[in-house]
């Protein structure tokens, strides 16, 4: 299959709650739908730091601590709220905030529209902080408010390959079961092809 040359359209968002272990490894639930993707901003962070020798950049360190954005949602579900947020909810089905809540790690799954093919993507560590409360009177037209929330991604440790790995994503050589699976389980990598499994 041809590469993309272009993207477009944010949808198929999922999300799968991570139980990361003592060496940092994760096992992960099975990933639930989050309808109502609108956009999503991730940049990575990090820092290269060049070290200088002989008048030149003669090693450069480059630290890969992840990624940092926004995740906005024509509504933040209900099941997020409880599943990751930390909402807990009463007897009269009322949804309460709990400010004692630890954060929950999860796995981030979505897809980029293409020109040939969507590409479907993964973030293996994500916590994610509370979404806005906003809202604005109704005028002639309803124009619909939309929430936010801020999304931290970090790596997993994979022993298989005895690697640190942010996130995954698939390409034109991605085989049929794994692309159509993507969202029903969370792809973990067992080997690796070429010079990178060395």
């Amino acid at each position: 299959m041809a590469s993309n040359k272009i993207k477009f359209g944010l949808k198929g968002v999922h999300y799968a709650i991570a139980t990361i272990a003592a060496d940092g490894s994760a096992t992960f639930g099975t990933p639930k739908p989050f309808p109502g993707a609108v956009s999503l901003g991730l940049d990575p962070q990090g820092e290269m730091e060049p070290f200088y020798a002989d008048n030149i950049a003669y090693w450069v360190s480059n630290t890969n601590s992840g990624y940092e954005g926004d995740l906005e949602m024509a509504r933040v579900s209900d099941d997020f709220k409880k599943d990751v947020l930390g909402y807990i909810e009463d007897a009269n089905g009322v949804l309460l905030e709990d400010a004692d809540a630890e954060a929950v790690h999860f796995a981030l799954l979505f897809q980029f529209e293409g020109d040939k093919h969507a590409t479907r993507h993964v973030m293996y560590n994500c916590t994610a902080a509370r979404s806005n409360v906003s809202g604005q009177t109704k005028e002639e037209n309803a124009t619909p408010q939309t929430e936010t929330c801020s999304i931290s991604a970090t790596s997993i440790y994979v022993p298989a390959l005895q690697k640190n790995l942010v996130k995954a994503e698939t390409n034109p050589d991605t085989d049929a079961s794994t692309y159509e699976g993507w969202n029903q389980t969370v792809y973990i990598p067992t080997s690796l092809t070429g010079s990178g499994g060395e």
